[in-house]
C-alpha cells in the first residue's frame, strides 16, 4: 500500500473534526502529490506529541525556523510506510528519544495551517507519542532547543495549536 493510499484510509476512518477530515479528503483527491512537499497547494505532514505521562510533561521543540515551542513531525519522506511511521520516525529524530510508542488509536488531531512560500498549507495529521521512563532527549538540527514542559506549561509557551493537542492527548490517556 502506498503512503498516500494510507494517509486516505486513516483519514476516512478518522471520526472527529468531519467537516477538517474532509477537507483534507477533498485536497488528496485534488492533488496526487498531496502527500510530498513539492505540492504547492499544499500538503500532508506527520506530526507526534511526545508525553510523559508518569510525570505530567511533554515534550517540545523549538522549531529552528519558525522559532515557536511545537511538538514533533514534518514532512513525509518517500520511505515512510505510513502516516504513523512517519510521526514516528519524526518524533524520534527531533526528540533524540529512543523507544517512543504509539498512543494508540490513530491520530489524535488534525491541523491545517498556513505555511511560508513556496508552499502555503500544512495538512498536519497529528499523533501523540509515549516516551520510555527517564527518557533522554537531544536537539536535532532542525531545533533550536528540545525541553520538558509540565501540561500546565504548555498554554504559556506553546500556541493554541499546541495546547488542543495536549487536550486531546490527555484525553485519549
Amino acid at each position: 500500500m502506498s503512503l498516500y493510499d494510507d494517509a486516505v484510509l486513516v483519514l476516512k476512518g478518522y471520526e472527529d473534526q468531519q467537516e477538517l477530515r474532509q477537507a483534507y479528503l477533498d485536497h488528496l483527491a485534488a492533488h496526487p502529490d498531496g502527500m510530498w512537499k513539492a505540492c504547492g497547494d499544499g500538503h500532508v505532514t506527520a506530526s507526534a506529541l511526545v508525553v510523559d505521562p508518569s510525570r505530567g510533561r511533554v515534550l517540545l521543540t523549538l522549531h529552528r525556523k519558525l522559532r515557536m515551542w511545537l511538538q514533533t513531525g514534518g514532512h513525509c519522506e518517500p520511505g515512510d510506510v505510513s502516516l504513523e511511521a512517519a510521526a514516528l520516525r519524526e518524533a524520534t529524530e527531533e526528540s533524540g528519544v529512543e523507544g517512543l510508542t504509539l498512543l494508540p488509536g490513530g491520530p489524535v488531531r488534525l491541523d491545517r495551517h498556513p505555511i511560508p512560500p513556496p508552499c502555503h498549507c500544512h495538512f498536519d495529521v497529528q499523533y501523540a507519542v509515549v516516551a520510555p521512563p527517564d527518557a533522554a532527549h537531544a536537539v536535532s538540527d532542525e531545533s533550536l532547543d528540545v525541553r520538558w514542559f509540565g501540561y500546565d506549561e504548555v498554554a504559556a509557551v506553546a500556541d493554541e495549536s499546541v495546547v488542543r493537542l495536549l487536550e486531546a492527548t490527555r484525553a485519549r490517556l
